[in-house]
């Protein structure tokens, strides 16, 4: 079993910005492709960013690509979002998922954390 613990989010004005990290535990989280997801208030859960475990690759969505950045530190099994230029429709529970594909990460990720919730303020 693999454990995602979230944290980081919180309350922020419009370009402002956070930094989310996901602690990871248990079954050797350090080989797994991890990433970030959000649901936003009434939408589906959607796919934020993935990175695979050596750090090489990454996918961004079209979102929040060139405002979003993901990042992975293995020797301490946390995975960072680093979140700028945040606009209202940034609102969501973001939530972290890892699996051992970055390819099944962005689609059914089986391992997930609980949630840590990210508010932009107008």
């Amino acid at each position: 079993q693999v454990q995602l613990v979230e944290s980081g989010g919180g309350l922020v004005q419009a370009g402002g910005s956070l930094r989310l990290s996901c602690a990871a535990s248990g079954r050797t989280s350090s080989s797994l492709a991890m990433g970030w997801w959000r649901r936003a208030p009434g939408q589906e859960r959607e796919f934020v960013a993935g990175i695979e475990w050596t750090g090489d690759k990454a996918a961004i969505a079209d979102a929040v690509k060139g405002r979003f950045t993901i990042s992975r530190d293995n020797s301490k099994n946390t995975l960072y979002l680093q979140m700028n230029g945040l606009k209202p429709e940034d609102t969501a529970t973001y939530y972290c998922a890892a699996d051992n594909e970055l390819s099944v990460v962005s689609r059914t990720p089986y391992y997930w954390g609980r949630g840590t919730q990210v508010i932009v303020s107008t």
